[in-house]
């Protein structure tokens, strides 16, 4: 029990910006088994993103409460994910080989396309969640749409680990997180945390089980297109990976909400 309780405070340190017991280290060994609560960090980043959209709902406006659980998120996280996305953005949108990307990735310098790539980010996730909270009156059902798309975002971006290989054979990237390499305890443990908040919203509603679908193709298309150009993935594909599942899911709730 105490190996799993700093386990998980590993995972906590790594992932978030909450703090943890001093006796918690940077172990590789420790953070590769870490990857089991990765869904978990979702449960926490998506309940304290729950609860700043509740306070500034209710002391100020809807609006206002949505800005206050995106920047809850930001702050819980430090940005960790976003960080990947605009890595991955200027990457990608400036590098023609393997080698320049990697380079341009690990620039801690933000160029035009990362900077676009997060204005469109929140951009989206504002408006789709001003539209879409705003249809359910049921703080529960609320509570569960903000812990969803936090778990199922982290479960779509694991699975890279779980069945593609890191690229930074030379080990020359910033001092990110990066899980190289798991037991099946690491794949049961992200797909039960992942799973099961989107479990109790399909008992509200079937319907919700169908999120599954894009986000399988999200991961199918984001491992494809990483392999095919970086030969694998970074910590930062993962990040972009987390980003874009959790706009998948979001714009799927108001799908859903608008058409099934």
């Amino acid at each position: 029990m105490k190996q799993e309780i700093k386990i998980f405070f590993t995972a906590l340190m790594f992932y978030t910006r909450i703090p943890c017991p001093k006796n918690i280290t940077h172990d590789s060994d420790i953070l590769n088994k870490a990857t089991r609560y990765f869904s978990l960090i979702g449960w926490i980043v998506g309940m304290l993103s729950f609860l700043a959209y509740i306070i500034g709902a209710t002391l100020f406006n809807h609006s206002l409460g949505i800005l206050f659980s995106l920047i809850t998120g930001v702050l819980a996280t430090g940005a960790l994910h976003e960080d990947g996305l605009s890595d991955v953005s200027d990457g990608f949108g400036g590098g023609w080989t393997k080698e320049k990307i990697l380079d341009i990735m690990k620039d801690s310098r933000i160029g035009v396309f990362g900077t676009i790539s997060l204005v469109f980010l929140f951009l989206l996730k504002f408006i789709v969640l001003r539209d879409l909270l705003i249809k359910y009156e049921n703080w529960l059902f609320i509570m569960l749409i903000f812990i969803s798309y936090h778990s199922l975002a982290r479960l779509t971006s694991i699975n890279i680990v779980f069945n593609s290989k890191y690229t930074r054979e030379d080990e020359k990237s910033k001092a990110k997180p990066v899980a190289k390499s798991y037991t099946s305890k690491e794949i049961i443990g992200v797909y039960f945390f992942g799973l099961v908040p989107l479990i109790f919203l399909v008992f509200l509603n079937l319907s919700f089980a169908i999120v599954l679908l894009p986000l399988f193709l999200l991961y199918l298309l984001s491992k494809r297109y990483f392999e095919k150009w970086l030969d694998g993935y970074t910590g930062d594909c993962l990040g972009a990976v987390e980003q874009l599942a959790e706009c998948v899911c979001l714009l799927f709730f108001l799908f859903l909400w608008n058409y099934i």
